[in-house]
């Protein structure tokens, strides 16, 4: 008998620490979007929301009703995270994800200061110019081309998980649940990326390690939503 109640206890003991890493690991992810409102979010170096609006629950970019290239910024700033959104574009449409965004008037716009996640119409290029991989979807853009493409066709939803880890020195990007690249964050290897790059004269890119997430407006329609973040 005590042998069974021994295993028993033993059993509840392992279930009921199971169940309360899920239901930590399940509350770890933070939504930044409500599906309603623009809560969590502004303009780049400004107060207000210009340009974007919320349709069926996703961010909407209109091209032609803000600055072109101010971008959509979260109001809070991270370090080490991982990003799970969804993203569409139409044809011709271009946009990117940025972290360690450097949010002051020394920069006019967001690419100036940090790093992008790419976000566009493949078609743009062509899906058999691997000239230009770097600057497709899946790419961390003139810097890290992705292994293949994997995006969605265009107008279709696509799921990008964003890992930035500053604690293990990676960054990790999975595209429609296919590892499309992975980069150092910092030290040598990093820099030797920037110094391949159109940023390498670029003076303050990519040195914030503590910023805010930004989606760009590049002057193309662009969808967003089911935005969710979990920092580690």
């Amino acid at each position: 008998m005590k042998i069974q109640y021994l295993i028993t206890l033993v059993l509840s003991i392992i279930f009921i620490s199971c169940s309360n890493e899920k239901s930590q690991s399940e509350t770890d992810w933070i939504d930044l979007t409500d599906g309603k409102s623009f809560n969590n979010w502004h303009t780049y170096l400004s107060d207000n929301v210009v340009g974007w609006k919320i349709e069926e629950g996703a961010f909407v970019y209109y091209p032609g009703e803000g600055n072109s290239n101010n971008g959509l910024v979260s109001n809070k700033s991270y370090t080490s995270f991982i990003l799970s959104l969804e993203w569409k574009v139409e044809k011709g449409g271009n946009s990117g994800i940025f972290w360690g965004v450097n949010e002051n008037k020394d920069y006019s716009v967001p690419y100036l200061s940090a790093a992008e996640i790419q976000v566009l119409d493949d078609d743009i290029y062509g899906k058999n110019d691997t000239a230009n991989f770097n600057h497709m979807n899946g790419a961390l853009y003139d810097m890290v081309a992705p292994s293949k493409l994997f995006a969605n066709p265009t107008g279709e939803w696509n799921h990008y998980l964003i890992e930035i880890n500053y604690n293990d020195n990676v960054g990790n990007v999975d595209l429609n649940g296919n590892r499309a690249i992975s980069f150092p964050l910092e030290g040598p290897e990093w820099d030797a990326l920037i110094n391949n790059s159109k940023f390498r004269d670029w003076k303050g890119f990519a040195n914030t390690k503590t910023g805010p997430i930004a989606f760009q407006d590049h002057g193309t329609k662009v969808y967003y939503r089911n935005i969710k973040i979990k920092e580690l």
